[in-house]
């Protein structure tokens, strides 16, 4: 007989509009995979639409999945990115996060780390507070929040995004998703760093 396979996930649910915040998830999700015995679970969310009849198909044309309530139940830990509009979080993740009391009540997250992060066209775009903004319905969760210690040398070094409170990256006027070299080593630094929160708390 098989042995079960012992390998745990950690959520990694996001929202992208151009890529820039996929492409941090990815390298997020690098992060975690480093870890053994971790693996990421890459999901997303629909697009809002203002017009009420429109839906999105139940399978996204491409990418990650969509998330259901059951990626919350499962998960040992949570990654959670969107772009930065105004300074707060994308309206898509904020309708899936206000669907998740049932997650609430039972307490589906409370105890697990979590960490966040975001992408903006510009370098003063509200990344930070974006950032502060996604953690508040995690805290409401019960969730631990995992940010960037300055004990990684890309964050005092980068001149683009990264920041102690999450991952980030500034796009520029181009929409550019290629990462820069400091921004991957801080997406990468925030993946192990939650997977190995992770591990501990779960055992």
């Amino acid at each position: 007989m098989q042995a079960a396979s012992t390998t745990r996930e950690i959520l990694v649910l996001y929202y992208s509009h151009h890529g820039s915040v996929r492409e941090l998830a990815r390298h997020i999700a690098r992060g975690i995979e480093q870890i053994p015995g971790v693996a990421a679970r890459l999901r997303t969310v629909p697009k809002v639409s203002t017009v009420c009849e429109s839906t999105e198909t139940d399978i996204p044309d491409q990418g990650a999945p969509y998330v259901e309530q059951s990626d919350l139940d499962e998960c040992i830990a949570l990654a959670m990115g969107s772009p930065t509009r105004f300074g707060n979080m994308a309206a898509p993740l904020k309708y899936f996060l206000d669907s998740t009391s049932g997650a609430w009540l039972k307490g589906a997250l409370c105890g697990k780390p979590a960490a966040v992060f975001t992408a903006s066209t510009s370098m003063h775009g509200g990344q930070e507070s974006t950032l502060l903004s996604m953690m508040l319905p995690l805290l409401h969760h019960g969730m631990l929040i995992v940010g960037i210690p300055f004990t990684e040398p890309a964050l005092s070094a980068t001149t683009r995004g990264g920041t102690p409170y999450g991952a980030s990256h500034v796009s520029g006027t181009t929409g550019d998703t290629l990462v820069t070299e400091h921004e991957r080593l801080l997406a990468v630094a925030l993946g192990r760093r939650l997977a190995e929160a992770a591990v501990k708390l779960a055992s």
